[in-house]
């Protein structure tokens, strides 16, 4: 686990140094290497100050901050034939006896744009690829956008990284997230972006509820196995709704030791249910509550994480955060999390209302929408704040073989055309079928940032200041972002 950066230097000057600045702001205490690599010369070190003085000679470089996750993890970037390769992610199923970044490189060996796309068609995982060539970079993400990876350019440079203040840092005010599917070509002249993969358009095939209830288990039972595979014991964030429980069973029955953590404000209904679903699932749960002191204090630190200043991703992510660093002090390293489930199967009221006012083709549409924007909207906050932790989040409803299902499912799979329906009821057969309760089964979805009270506390906060809760968050990041820039 780590994070990424990358330049060109539009002058021909040597660009080691402003890499060495951009990976110095994104490090953290987890950070056990920082690797730099020109196309011909690597350089590893363990320390920030061994990076001063280096000079790899070359107008394009590319870097890395490497933390140890699993064994089999190596640091970073690796050197090919005339090109240096860092891979930031995941591939499923997971090698055996390398890394997944070793078996990437080997996969590519010379690497272009076209073996490039090819491996975006061909391998599931969840990764940020960069390639440093002579006289260009080359890079691309996975086709969900599960791992962060944002670009853009000034008068000096074009550039990549995991985050965003990397680029912030450099001069370069307005980072793009970079389109998943997509590959890029970066050279003196800007970014050129070109489709690897077409994404998959809603095509309903008619599949009666069991039938479909039973191949989408098996995909489920599958995309958790390939993603627990190694492991002795796992983190699950669990709220004790549908989405985390279905996970959290199917993760024991791998025979991994399952720990649910739940985290939310002192004193809300919604934990009392996670106790209880923990109980008829028979799994241990971890419930850390905190107070809106304790809120106040995590803020800043979530929103430099975060890097936005967006009330709904704030008020997610603080519970997020809580939750990824109780799993880190129970040297807890994987964590599932059942995001995405809402978007793929018709978990949101929108849906519905769009279903009953319009029909189903324009409930699908407007799913189909938030997919190709699960990236933005969701999976690069998790993703930041579970590795500021230490922790590495992974997905299991974003297994392409369920993306596709969801993809072809009819929407009567998904709800029925009516306001009090429940929703995602393709999921309940499943509950109902491995045995779920019925408080789960016929429980309606409460979103994380009102089920655990942190919504409403950031709204209180803002008003203490006479702000919207926009314009109070705002404020704070844009402090935290002049006073880290300035001085990091």
């Amino acid at each position: 686990m780590g994070k990424l950066a990358a330049i060109l230097n539009k002058k021909g000057e040597d660009a080691t140094q402003t890499v060495a600045t951009m990976l110095k702001i994104m490090s953290q205490e987890a950070t056990g290497t920082y690797g730099i690599a020109s196309p011909s010369i690597l350089e590893i070190k363990d320390r920030t100050d061994s990076l001063r003085d280096l000079n790899l000679g070359s107008h394009i470089i590319i870097g890395h901050l490497f933390s140890k996750t699993l064994n089999q993890d190596r640091p970073q970037p690796i050197q090919l034939h005339n090109a240096a390769l860092i891979f930031e992610g995941r591939t499923y199923p997971p090698p055996t006896g390398k890394s997944d970044a070793e078996t990437i490189a080997e996969r590519l060996k010379q690497p272009t744009e076209a073996k490039i796309k090819t491996l975006i068609k061909n391998v599931e995982g969840d990764f940020a690829l960069v390639v440093a060539g002579p006289e260009r970079l080359i890079a691309t993400r996975d086709r969900f956008g599960a791992r962060p990876l944002y670009y853009g350019e000034n008068t000096c440079f074009v550039a990549l990284a995991s985050e965003r203040k990397a680029l912030w840092k450099i001069g370069i005010e307005n980072p793009a997230t970079f389109p998943p599917r997509y590959v890029a070509v970066a050279n003196t002249n800007g970014f050129t972006f070109r489709l690897a993969e077409e994404a998959r358009h809603w095509k309903p095939t008619s599949q009666d509820m069991q039938t479909a209830a039973n191949k989408l288990l098996e995909l489920l039972r599958r995309s958790i196995r390939v993603r627990t595979r190694g492991m002795e014991k796992i983190a699950v964030a669990f709220s004790g709704g549908l989405d985390s429980s279905l996970i959290a069973l199917l993760a024991k029955q791998t025979g991994t030791q399952v720990h649910l953590i739940h985290a939310s404000l002192h004193d809300q209904p919604e934990t009392e249910h996670a106790i209880q679903a923990a109980k008829q699932l028979d799994l241990p749960i971890h419930v850390h509550e905190y107070t809106k002191e304790d809120l106040e204090q995590t803020l800043s630190s979530v929103l430099w994480v975060v890097e936005e200043a967006d009330p709904i991703k704030a008020s997610i992510a603080i519970p997020m955060y809580w939750t990824a660093k109780k799993a880190a002090e129970m040297k807890l390293k994987i964590m599932l999390a059942g995001q995405c489930a809402d978007e793929l199967f018709g978990g949101y009221k929108r849906y519905v209302d769009a279903y009953t006012r319009f029909g189903g083709e324009q409930a699908s549409k407007m799913m189909q929408d938030d997919i190709a924007r699960l990236h933005e909207a969701n999976l690069e906050r998790d993703v930041k704040i579970c590795a500021s932790c230490g922790v590495e989040v992974r997905l299991p409803f974003l297994a392409r073989e369920i993306v596709e299902f969801a993809t072809d499912a009819s929407i009567e799979l998904k709800m029925e055309p009516k306001p009090d329906t429940l929703r995602k009821l393709v999921l309940r057969q499943i509950a109902k079928k491995l045995g779920l309760p019925e408080s789960v089964l016929g429980r309606p979805k409460k979103a994380i940032q009102y089920a655990t009270g942190v919504d409403k506390a950031l709204r209180k906060l803002a008003r203490s200041e006479q702000l919207s809760t926009r314009e109070y968050l705002q404020k704070l990041l844009t402090s935290i972002r002049n006073r880290k820039i300035e001085n990091e």
